[in-house]
């Protein structure tokens, strides 16, 4: 269930039912010279619209965008601070549990928006206002990433590439997946440590190009199998969620400050 497409009366009639909605996120940033900018928000909202569509769960307008500042060299990348990140998913979630929601999977498609939605999910979560849990497509089908490709990259690689051949191949420029590659970097973390620390911030300090990984490898048939297996995952975690009473959700009680001297005032 899109909420754009919905009329008032049939969201009333679902949150009388039901309490769980669907967020999608990503970016709009450089995905290299081969793909679009909004990869990201593309990804999160196909994978989004497909698992509600499958089970008839609420699905929102996608936020297209978020935590990018790491990308600023390169054409059109946008971005917001990670404050207003932040406060804004924040206010939509409160928006939400305002028409009823108490549970959110935030699908996001960006590794820069992680651990700001964590963030957010344990605000909401603090104050027992709602269950909101952040997923990221490609961890939850490791194994089969690892199957089908020999250097998947974090950014831009082959596994996002085939999932955009997949979702909207006329974006994909076929006649660049040589130059992402031989102009960007495989992707060694290791490589990338000094004496155990991280040295750069921006991804034009470790590829030049902006991406990672060996493009040439995708096609639209891994695209989809990922993107099926993907779809899977997030509709067993809804399904999941949807199970959970409540109460099991919100945050435990405060640790007893001195539990030997309750339980002796309790034997009086």
């Amino acid at each position: 269930m899109f909420l754009p497409h919905q009329s008032w009366p049939d969201l009333a009639d679902y949150v009388a039912d039901e309490s769980l909605a669907v967020v999608p996120l990503g970016s709009t940033e450089q995905h290299g010279p081969h793909l679009p900018e909004g990869t990201d928000y593309l990804i999160a909202e196909a994978l989004a619209r497909a698992a509600t569509d499958r089970t008839g769960y609420l699905c929102t307008p996608p936020i297209p965008v978020g935590v990018s500042s790491h990308h600023r060299q390169f054409h059109g990348t946008m971005w917001v601070d990670p404050p207003v990140f932040r406060d804004y998913v924040e206010n939509l979630s409160r928006n939400l549990t305002y028409h009823g929601i108490d549970r959110i999977v935030y699908v996001n498609a960006h590794g820069g928006n992680v651990q700001h939605l964590r963030e957010v999910g344990r605000r909401l979560h603090e104050d027992e206002t709602a269950f909101a849990i952040e997923w990221m497509w490609d961890e939850s089908i490791p194994g089969l990433i690892e199957d089908v490709f020999e250097t998947p990259g974090p950014h831009g690689g082959p596994k996002e590439t085939a999932m955009i051949m997949h979702i909207a191949e006329e974006l994909v420029h076929d006649d660049r997946l040589e130059d992402a590659r031989d102009g960007g970097a495989i992707f060694d973390y290791e490589a990338e440590l000094v004496h155990g620390a991280r040295i750069f911030y921006d991804a034009i300090e470790n590829s030049p190009n902006g991406v990672f990984g060996d493009q040439t490898d995708a096609t639209p048939e891994i695209g989809e199998r990922l993107f099926e297996a993907a779809t899977e995952q997030l509709v067993a975690l809804l399904e999941w969620l949807d199970d959970q009473p409540f109460s099991d959700l919100v945050a435990s009680p405060h640790v007893d400050p001195q539990p030997a001297e309750s339980g002796r005032n309790s034997n009086r």
